[in-house]
């Protein structure tokens, strides 16, 4: 897959908050997403080991069955550790030396993480999506910031996520009387159908099939599929 623009790397956090205010506005909340959608993909990244390198798996599914059809896994050293909303800077390294190896560029990406839902509205699922210009949805375990009224108990419910006064993204709870997610703009997509594509994404877990492949394949727990 090639990359549609160089990463720019801060040398400092006050330089990366820069970076993140500056790049977030060239961040797209217009859909464009295919109709015709015959790739989706899942990223993730593994915890370093002991002499500080990292994976990062890249899993593209066939739409709408789901499928694996391809598996990457790339390779770094974070010159960062994990500083809550400056993800990007510790996981984009691994995750680029795996979308560089795809043979299949995806039509969207999903990303273990936040896009818009971000202090400066700008996570990791827009850092990658502003790399790639594919499509991406920030869709995360866990909750950054913001606030959300209570969900209704059934798959489906979702709940706005404020701050400030902004919709950032929203709660949703893909299965029943489970927890929710966290699903925000990464780039090149709204808030509607990001929800919608996390929703046809999901199965029998609470996590998008995407993740949940990703996951596993950096942690070693390759699904079978092209490496």
């Amino acid at each position: 897959m090639k990359l549609s623009a160089a990463y720019p790397w801060p040398g400092s956090l006050e330089e990366a908050k820069s970076l993140q205010l500056e790049l977030a506005g060239r961040v797209s909340h217009v859909n464009e997403v295919p109709q015709g959608l015959k790739y989706v993909a899942g990223i993730d990244i593994s915890p370093p080991d002991a002499d500080g390198w990292v994976l990062g798996a890249v899993v593209v599914l066939r739409w709408p069955e789901l499928e694996v059809a391809e598996v990457r896994i790339g390779r770094a050293q974070p010159p960062i550790p994990y500083i809550p909303g400056y993800l990007a800077f510790r996981e984009v390294p691994a995750a680029i030396d795996a979308l560089e190896k795809l043979e299949i560029t995806p039509d969207v990406i999903l990303v273990d993480g936040q896009g818009f839902a971000h202090p400066r509205r700008f996570g990791l699922a827009s850092h990658l999506g502003l790399v790639t210009e594919v499509p991406t949805i920030g869709s995360a375990k866990s909750r950054l910031i913001g606030r959300y009224d209570a969900l209704d108990a059934q798959r489906g419910a979702s709940s706005p996520l404020i701050d400030k006064g902004d919709v950032v993204g929203a709660a949703v709870r893909t299965r029943d009387n489970v927890s929710p997610i966290y699903v925000s703009v990464g780039h090149k997509v709204d808030l509607e159908s990001a929800i919608a594509t996390v929703l046809k994404c999901c199965g029998m877990y609470r996590l998008p099939e995407t993740t949940r492949f990703a996951h596993n394949a950096a942690a070693g727990k390759h699904p079978e599929g092209k490496y």
